[in-house]
């Protein structure tokens, strides 16, 4: 890493919508890219440093709690300017069918780790006069949705915990921002337009045209239109911003 560009860390960082934030990140900053699966994380950090800059990868599941405080704790000891708390899950289930282990594991990823390495970053952050946290939450925590008791509970809680954040943070050049993003096209939707796919006896394409006629896009998102949000929210150019929850979704949730 050079002493010159600003370090931004992102979990999830080995597809999707982490890998995307990462590939438009590249060009600006030294990237630590976090994730549990260390052979994409290794290509994908390959494939960005073909660019010029190689990133630095760290290994952790965050479902762990030894691997999250292993993480945190890296994370502390590096002059992070910027953290994505991109990783997630989104189990769909009904609420009688929801058990306690699946609402734990979600509010753990979603919700606890964001919470941990935020706490984690944020001191180096103040000492330095300048940080940008970036919580990657869904419409979800805008509206409701069927069958996304445990997701929706811990994308809310996300936007609450960055906007409570934002007015602690306000003055020590820190922002803390949210993007809600409408469906995108992941692994994550992909899954789940094979699990709503086998119930239904529907067919995939099928699945995911439901899930793109939430939004009046007609679509899915591609991953990067959420990086592009992203690159905004941790630019100088957004000192003003903080607090926000930032749908990415074609006016679905203007209503």
């Amino acid at each position: 890493m050079t002493a010159e560009r600003r370090i931004a860390a992102i979990t999830g960082a080995s597809r999707g919508i982490g890998r995307a934030i990462a590939e438009r990140l590249a060009t600006d900053y030294d990237l630590v890219l976090c994730g549990r699966d260390g052979e994409r994380l290794s290509q994908v950090a390959a494939e960005i440093g073909a660019l010029g800059h190689t990133p630095e990868i760290l290994v952790a599941d965050l479902a762990v709690r030894d691997d999250l405080d292993r993480l945190a704790a890296a994370l502390a000891d590096r002059p992070v300017d910027v953290l994505v708390n991109n990783a997630g899950v989104a189990p769909a289930a009904p609420l009688e069918r929801t058990d306690d282990a699946t609402w734990t594991t979600t509010l753990g990823i979603n919700l606890t780790a964001p919470f941990v390495l935020t706490r984690a970053v944020v001191p180096g952050m103040k000492a330095r006069g300048f940080g940008r946290i970036v919580q990657i939450a869904s419409t979800a925590a805008r509206k409701g949705y069927r069958f996304t008791a445990a997701y929706t509970a811990s994308k809310a809680g996300l936007v609450g915990l960055c906007r409570a954040l934002a007015i602690e943070l306000a003055g020590t050049g820190i922002t803390v921002n949210a993007v809600c993003p409408t469906f995108t096209e992941t692994d994550i939707v992909e899954r789940a337009a094979r699990d709503v796919a086998a119930r239904t006896g529907r067919s995939i394409d099928e699945a995911k045209r439901t899930f793109a006629g939430f939004s009046p896009l007609g679509r899915l998102l591609d991953p990067s239109e959420v990086a592009a949000a992203v690159a905004y929210l941790v630019s100088d150019e957004a000192a003003a911003v903080s607090g926000q929850a930032l749908a990415i979704d074609g006016g679905e949730t203007a209503g």
